[in-house]
């Protein structure tokens, strides 16, 4: 195999690798707990979300296709280079089709709670306030913000506080 052919493969080995792995990556670093997220950041983050699926497996055939005639023709030190971004766009077809966004805001099934004396909230700090009968709680929005969801009982009643 000639030296330029080779140079192609590897080029066009490791764009499709940069386009699958982005598929997954991009979105998850945007839309992430605790950053800001403008509305046309979340705009593109969702689409390349949808189109993360069939485009990581796109890229991950294509990349196994492109190292096929190449992993004959290297040697031992450039196979790892080669396993490196096969194993990062295969990864990625695999992750794009998970909901993952669910591990990252899982909702908190049972809340703990401080006595006020106790609490170590910054007066500044907002909070996301119920009170229903003589029971009343206090949830901080910079908790909220991570979870979203919060299943909780006030006053003999099951609520779930969402945010």
């Amino acid at each position: 195999m000639n030296t330029s052919f080779s140079r192609s493969l590897w080029v066009l080995l490791l764009a499709a690798a940069l386009i699958g792995t982005a598929a997954f990556f991009i979105p998850a670093y945007i839309i992430r707990p605790f950053a800001h997220q403008s509305a046309r950041g979340l705009t593109w983050a969702m689409a390349i979300r949808q189109r993360a699926p069939i485009v990581s497996l796109f890229s991950a055939v294509l990349c196994f296709l492109l190292a096929a005639p190449l992993w004959p023709q290297v040697h031992k030190w450039r196979k790892a280079l080669l396993i490196l971004p096969l194993a990062l766009v295969a990864f990625s077809a695999v992750m794009s089709r998970l909901n993952y966004f669910e591990w990252m805001f899982h909702p908190v099934d049972r809340a703990q709670f401080d006595p006020e004396a106790s609490s170590k909230l910054d007066a500044k700090e907002m909070i996301l306030a119920v009170r229903y009968g003589d029971d009343a709680r206090a949830y901080p929005i910079s908790q909220m913000a991570y979870h979203h969801i919060l299943n909780d009982v006030v006053g003999g009643v099951p609520i779930a506080v969402t945010y």
